[in-house]
């Protein structure tokens, strides 16, 4: 396992949490960006967690992902799976008003459902707090393996 960077800049951080956001331009001026990640996102306020929320893609979603999203969310092509996905997908964002996050890497797309399907049931706040979390799981598994 690698040991966590005492550095990153602006790409290398954008790579990992999938997109520059005000979140992303912080930490890059940090020392331990994946350190602080969770206390930073965690203080930061409301608009700038949805910004990085929504950086990521939507689970199923086939167009527009990066290399490694598109690894990661594996491929499961199963219409009736991708069209559950997208309508939990629009239920999630419409009920919360930010995209679902969740760490995948490998896990099948049905589970997926399950764990969607189960945060739905959460509050606003305990989702924000959980799409956060899963974010951080998310970036600081591609660092360790990258």
């Amino acid at each position: 396992m690698h040991d966590l960077p005492r550095q990153l800049s602006e790409e290398e951080l954008a790579e990992l949490f999938e997109g520059r956001t005000r979140i992303v331009e912080q930490l890059a001026r940090v020392e331990d960006p994946l350190g602080h990640a969770r206390k930073m996102l965690a203080e930061a306020p409301e608009e700038e967690q949805i910004e990085a929320l929504n950086a990521h893609p939507r689970i199923g979603q086939r167009v527009g992902l990066s290399e490694r999203s598109a690894r990661e969310q594996g491929s499961d092509e199963d219409p009736v799976l991708l069209a559950a996905l997208a309508r939990l997908n629009k239920r999630y964002e419409k009920k919360f008003g930010f995209q679902f996050v969740v760490f995948v890497n490998g896990r099948p797309r049905g589970e997926i459902l399950s764990v969607m399907r189960q945060r739905l049931q959460h509050s606003r706040e305990e989702e924000l707090a959980a799409g956060l979390d899963e974010l951080v799981a998310i970036a600081l598994d591609r660092w360790r393996n990258r």
